[in-house]
Parts: structure tokens; sequence; C-alpha cells
């Protein structure tokens, strides 16, 4: 596992844990459904990241009888869980807060509290944000950053640039939800607010699962590795071609591959093994 994306990890958690206790202590002061949704938001990603500790440490256990390719998988199903839970315990609370705060509306007392803590999170966020976008960056070489997350191998790396990403558009929706309430005199704006962070985490819960299920269930490699793999064959000595080759990613660092070679006809037995 790189050093870089333990590092992302490690920022996005120090971030989290800080942004969920303004945000906590924001939401019990003004009584503001979208902080309180945020507040949830932060916890659930703190929760994740540390399972993604877990999963990362987890992967890196070596070889026995019983698993003779590894452990290198348990990090997939780890951020497969991970995204089950920003779905069931991030955007499900966002929803219900948003749902309770339509059907019984009450006024967000001491907005002011709520634009400083959204601001000082933002900024905060922002901070382990540009940690996770700076680890992507390095990896990701000339492709795009949408092509980049739908090819990578490193499930740790785009989840918590998608966590980050979604974290800062979930606080900008608060701050518009908690300013269109107060200037409008209609608190069910913010329930309105709490209903679109819900749906903004349960598009990157949607996102997470189903890359970190393709790798899960076992993904090819990156064909760039798969073309470097047959050149290497087809330059020893004695093979005459590479009929084809299989794949498939045990970790990020850890690949199994197959292959169907043709041999020169001369050759013996012994000489072939």
């Amino acid at each position: 596992m790189a050093l870089d994306t333990k590092h992302a990890v490690y920022a996005a958690i120090l971030g989290d844990i800080l942004v969920a206790i303004t945000k906590g202590g924001a939401a019990a002061l003004t009584g503001s459904s979208s902080m309180l949704s945020e507040a949830i938001h932060s916890l659930v990603d703190t929760g994740n990241e540390c399972l993604l500790l877990y999963g990362m440490r987890r992967s890196t256990r070596q070889p026995d009888r019983a698993h003779p390719f590894g452990y290198g998988r348990e990090l997939y199903f780890w951020s497969f869980i991970v995204a089950l839970l920003i779905f069931a315990l991030g955007a499900g609370a966002a929803f219900y807060e948003g749902v309770t705060h339509l059907l019984a509306p009450n006024p967000i007392e001491h907005p002011f509290v709520n634009y400083v803590v959204l601001a000082l999170s933002l900024l905060i966020q922002m901070a382990s944000w540009i940690v996770a976008l700076r680890t992507v960056r390095q990896s990701k070489g000339t492709q795009s950053y949408w092509t980049a997350i739908i090819q990578s191998k490193d499930p740790p790396q785009f989840i918590v640039l998608l966590e980050d990403t979604a974290a800062i558009i979930g606080i900008l929706i608060a701050l518009v939800g908690t300013w269109t309430s107060v200037t409008f005199h209609e608190p069910r704006y913010d329930g309105i607010a709490s209903l679109l962070i819900g749906a903004v985490l349960a598009a990157v819960s949607i996102i997470l699962a189903r890359e970190s299920k393709g790798l899960l269930i076992g993904e090819r490699a990156d064909p760039i590795l798969q073309q470097a793999i047959v050149d290497m064959a087809a330059k020893i000595p004695g093979i005459v071609s590479v009929n084809g080759i299989v794949t498939t990613q045990l970790s990020p660092q850890t690949v199994i591959a197959a292959l169907s070679l043709e041999f020169e006809d001369s050759l013996s037995v012994l000489q072939v093994e």
C-alpha cells in the first residue's frame, strides 16, 4: 500500500473528527436539520476511514495454506463495506432528518453560529481534500480524474477523494439551506437541504460500491501492465508467440497472470519447464 494513500486517509480522519465536533455543537445550539445531517456525515466518514485503515493493514498479511494468494482482497471487501455504510448511515440519516424537518419544521436559532461553523468546516475539509487530490494526481498519469477513479486498483485513494468532495458539496448545500431558511423565514428549506445532502451521499456510495464490487469479484489488471507482461514473455528464448493472457487483480500491488504460450518445436519438455 502506497505511503501517500495512508497519509491521505490519516488527513481525512483528522479533518472529519474536527469537523464532526464543530458541526455537532452547532446543530445542538441552532437546531439546524442540515447541520445535524452534516455532523452525522462527518462521523460516518471518520468511521469509514478507520475501516479503510483496518482493511489496508489486513491486506498486507503474508500468504498461508488457507490463502495461498494472500489477503489482498480484504482491502476490496472493506472498501465495499464503506460504500454500504455511506448509503445506509450517511444518506439514510440525511433523508430521515430532511423528512422529519419537513413534517415538523422548526426555525434555525443563532444562524450566525451555523455560518461560522460551516466556514470553518469548509476550510478543514478543503485541506483534507487537497491531500487526497494530490495523492490521486500522482498516480493518475495522463488520465482524467474520472478515468483514474474508474480504472484505479487502489480503492482508498478514490474513496477518500470522493468522500471529501461529497463533504464539501454537503457543506455548501447546508450553507445555502441555512441562508434561505433564515432569509425567507421558511424552515422547510433547511429540510430540503438535508434531503439534497442525502442525495449526494447516495450518489457517491453507488459509485464507490460499483467500483469496489468490480475489484472484489475479480477485475483484470491494467491493459498496459498486461501488454508489458506479454512483451516480456515474447522476448524469452524458445517462445515463438504469446497466444493470450488472463489476469486478475488481487491487491493494488499484486496481480496473477496466466499465459498461453507457443514454444519452439525443437525444445524438450525439460527445456520448456
